[in-house]
């Protein structure tokens, strides 16, 4: 018997304003009460994870959903600081980016990236897509709690 799903904290880095309104869309089928926590660039998401300026009280994410072409320090540069980083590493992050390119799913991996998914364009395939990672990640798998 698997056991019931809990909430998570998710952090949605994400600079586009049309994705970033989808998103949550695509979380409330679930039901199961995860927050949904949005960054819009790469300096942002690093203030979140160090819980600096704004940010001095948020809850350390249980999920990651990274855009890679961000202002200010890029996707890839955030993977990497994550999983250098022995008190975010354990994080899974899932590279969800418009970018199809080999060279970039690659080096998503070479950089420990958990997941790689490429956006769909459509809005219902976009929807579904997100889906499918929250279910994943909720139900699925066991993610450690490490607050």
């Amino acid at each position: 018997m698997t056991a019931p799903a809990q909430p998570i904290e998710v952090l949605l880095v994400e600079d586009d304003p049309g994705d970033e309104l989808m998103t949550p869309e695509a979380f409330e089928d679930n039901k199961i009460g995860n927050t949904l926590h949005v960054v819009r660039d790469g300096e942002e998401a690093l203030d979140f994870l160090y819980r600096r300026g704004r940010h001095t009280g948020a809850p350390r994410p249980d999920l990651i959903l990274l855009d890679l072409n961000l202002p200010k320090y890029d996707g890839r540069q955030i993977l990497e600081k994550i999983k250098s980083d022995e008190d975010l590493a354990h994080i899974p992050v899932v590279v969800l980016t418009t970018s199809s390119a080999e060279e970039d799913i690659l080096r998503s991996y070479k950089l420990h990236a958990n997941a790689y998914v490429t956006k769909p364009v459509d809005l219902d395939q976009f929807i579904a897509a997100v889906r499918q990672i929250d279910e994943f990640f909720v139900t699925v798998v066991r993610l450690p709690r490490w607050r």
